[in-house]
């Protein structure tokens, strides 16, 4: 008797439970089809929504490093708009400034509109270059301690994987978020453009300057260069837009092998007395001599500051990923060549401190 009792009083039970069971069925049903999306709440109730989903920008965080003079704040500028722009990953951008340009830079981004981009504000200390750079003292203003915080990527954003670094001088004209996927071969702590690059796979670039090989920037005459036994006519890359692996670098000590042959060069002069560019450019060569991996030539086109004519088609301009106004004609100068495309991405400074010299009066900030 007790265990056919049982047995009823199990089968109650499960009878119940099924019919609640379809009661949730239909219940839910009614929701997923009546409401929103989600099926349970409206999307506004969801607190807090982060604003770059707002925006429908994705969640890849982009770490972009780029160095700001407080004469050159303008192109930092320029370019920091031009890669926002363009892309819907979550770029956070670090900006490496000199302590006197700090609340400029402040204003400049606050009151503007790049007020919702996001960065950090990292202060450069040029003592860490005593002993590592030989400035001359007729030259003295000349030297632009900024160039070298490339060298110290993995001290300004330590909890960083990987960067993207970028001068002063570019535009970006499609998604960093291709240009920070470069694939890097197993070992290479960096991406570079080679300087022998003069076609890409869709535009050949007629008349692309000088290309630059490694006694263009190192002294072959040094015993300590010839020791390297590293070819002369091997092809330079260009270190004002790159990939860092981080991991690699540290792993590697890229900074300390960098500051070795900076201070080897105080003492030695191992540069090249006709140096190609950028004092910045020869340890690079050095450390990085063929234990780099390239970047598609599309995401360098370079050389528009080299002189003040035209050496690339309006076309080819136009389809270049990215563009280096490198030599000593900058867009925000007088003659610089296709200014007018620098100028589109160009935000008025709201202090009035930058003095950018206009040729084209319909050049306003881009929208």
């Amino acid at each position: 008797v007790n265990i056919s009792i049982l047995i009823v009083a199990v089968v109650i039970f499960l009878l119940v439970l099924h019919h609640n069971f379809l009661s949730l069925s239909d219940f839910l049903k009614r929701e997923l089809s009546d409401s929103s999306p989600l099926g349970l709440q409206p999307i506004d109730f969801i607190p807090a929504a982060p604003q770059r989903l707002v925006d429908e920008r994705n969640d890849k965080e982009i770490s972009v490093v780029i160095a700001a003079s407080d004469e050159r704040l303008g192109g930092a500028i320029a370019a920091m708009n031009s890669i926002y722009r363009h892309t819907r990953a979550n770029v956070v951008f670090h900006i490496v400034t000199l302590n006197d340009t700090v609340d400029h830079l402040r204003l400049w981004l606050s009151g503007t509109a790049l007020k919702n981009i996001r960065y950090r504000i990292l202060d450069f200390d040029p003592r860490v270059l005593e002993g590592k750079v030989q400035v001359d003292p007729q030259k003295a203003d000349t030297f632009k301690p900024l160039t070298f915080a490339r060298f110290y990527l993995p001290s300004l954003v330590p909890h960083a994987e990987k960067v993207v670094y970028v001068d002063d001088d570019v535009i970006v004209q499609d998604d960093i978020l291709e240009l920070y996927n470069t694939p890097l071969k197993p070992g290479h702590a960096a991406a570079f453009s080679d300087d022998c690059d003069s076609t890409s796979s869709k535009v050949a670039v007629r008349g692309a300057g000088n290309q630059y090989n490694y006694i263009g920037f190192l002294d072959y005459k040094k015993e300590t260069i010839r020791k390297l036994a590293m070819k002369a006519n091997t092809c330079s890359f260009n270190p004002g837009v790159f990939i860092a692996n981080l991991t690699e670098w540290k792993l590697q000590n890229i900074t300390q092998q960098l500051e070795k042959w900076m201070a080897l060069n105080v003492v030695e002069e191992l540069y090249s007395k006709t140096l190609a560019g950028s004092i910045t450019t020869p340890p690079l060569l050095i450390v990085f001599y063929k234990q780099h991996s390239s970047i598609d030539p599309m995401w360098n086109v370079r050389h528009l500051g080299s002189s003040a004519g035209k050496r690339y088609s309006p076309q080819f301009v136009k389809a270049a990923k990215l563009l280096h106004w490198n030599g000593h004609f900058k867009p925000w100068g007088r003659t610089a060549s296709y200014a007018e495309v620098w100028e589109k991405w160009y935000v008025p400074d709201p202090t009035g401190k930058f003095n950018l010299i206009r040729r084209h009066p319909e050049a306003s900030e881009a929208k």
